[in-house]
């Protein structure tokens, strides 16, 4: 039961240990891991096993959650419709012309130098009387197409979020991923009409994964561009997919942060973020997820059959998530995350509303909408 486990969660954190609990999307099924620990362990290279957490900053180091006890249950998916768009939440007159001024230099840069995309975000501070435990069973209830997880680390500190976008998925040698750029608020019974920025923003996207992943996999299949909902929200998303024939910190170093969550040219976009936007971005579009957690199959479905029953297979598999749509808990106060792609055709006052749009996946959460 949801309510056993979510109580075991809340005895690790008053322990004072390491957690991460979380629903893969559309699955009826809530996991948790456990440190026996308050140790605060790095990863070092892609063949240790763990619940990682990447910051945005590809130089700076990725928390590894040992994954010392395990522990799931059934949680079935609820059918609940989220709202719609509500333009009274996101933020003040004076964050608006603050992002909307970013946004301005955003452009003049694009125009004036190499660079031909940049992500720009803001950061709202909120207050929130609910508890953890509360937050996250109504990211659950109302995201039910999202990965939601709730992170803590008491060295680190606590992380909710509910997001559309995978970063990475892999079996063995076999691997997934996707590029997703472009908004459209939802409206009932109508589908997302498309401009010329937002079908060129994915196809940079794509362009890029695609180059990243040149000469570290084999068979990449590309399919059609397609709609997809997060919530309140229309997005564009490019499935990929292929089999691994290199390292995978070689192709995670090559994606994160992609231009999705940074810009192009991946270097250059960086350092315009890292320089401009004036707050840390920490963990908001790094990554997330699993790694090399492994699984065990036996060949043989027979159970009669002893003798076939003793080969077995063991799989590794890693899914990875970009951490999107998340908030930081900060005591009283909640820290909530949101931005979008910039290009020569954005439009400053446009990029600002999108923003107020992504911020609702998490303020109704927060404030009961």
């Amino acid at each position: 039961m949801i309510v056993e486990l979510l109580e075991r969660v809340e005895k690790q954190k008053k322990a004072g240990l390491p957690f991460a609990i979380y629903r893969k999307p559309k699955k009826a099924k809530v996991q948790v891991i456990f440190q026996k620990d308050n140790g605060l362990n790095y990863l070092t290279d892609f063949n240790e096993s763990g619940f990682v957490f990447a910051p945005f900053d590809n130089q700076m180091p990725t928390v590894l959650l040992r994954p010392d006890a395990q522990f799931e249950t059934e949680y079935p998916i609820s059918n609940k419709k989220t709202g719609g768009f509500n333009t009274t939440v996101g933020g003040s007159d004076t964050h608006k012309k603050a992002h909307i001024d970013l946004v301005e230099k955003g452009i003049a840069a694009i125009k004036g130098t190499e660079l031909k995309k940049v992500v720009l975000s803001r950061r709202l501070s909120t207050v929130c009387e609910k508890s953890a435990t509360d937050l996250f069973r109504a990211l659950l209830e109302r995201y039910p197409n999202a990965f939601c997880y709730w992170w803590h680390h008491p060295k680190v500190g606590t992380w909710l979020g509910a997001t559309p976008e995978i970063l990475w998925e892999s079996e063995n040698k076999q691997f997934k991923t996707m590029s997703l750029a472009g908004t459209r608020v939802f409206i009932e019974n109508q589908e997302p009409q498309w401009g010329t920025k937002e079908l060129r923003e994915q196809e940079l996207v794509t362009d890029f994964i695609k180059t990243a992943l040149a000469q570290k996999v084999t068979g990449l299949k590309i399919r059609p561009m397609e709609n997809v909902r997060a919530g309140n929200l229309w997005h564009l998303r490019t499935k990929l997919s292929g089999r691994i024939k290199t390292g995978l910190n070689t192709i995670i170093e090559a994606l994160h942060p992609t231009p999705a969550v940074c810009g192009m040219p991946k270097n250059l976009a960086k350092e315009f973020i890292l320089s401009n936007e004036d707050y840390p971005r920490e963990f908001y579009t790094g990554y997330l997820g699993e790694l090399n957690f492994k699984s065990v199959r036996g060949r043989n479905t027979n159970r009669k059959n002893q003798e076939n029953n003793a080969y077995k297979t063991v799989k590794s598999h890693t899914e990875l998530y970009v951490n999107l749509r998340c908030m930081q808990l900060r005591e009283a106060k909640v820290l909530v995350y949101v931005g979008g792609g910039i290009t020569e055709a954005s439009d400053p006052l446009s990029e600002w509303e999108e923003t107020v749009a992504k911020s609702e996946t998490i303020l109704k959460v927060l404030h009961n909408e």
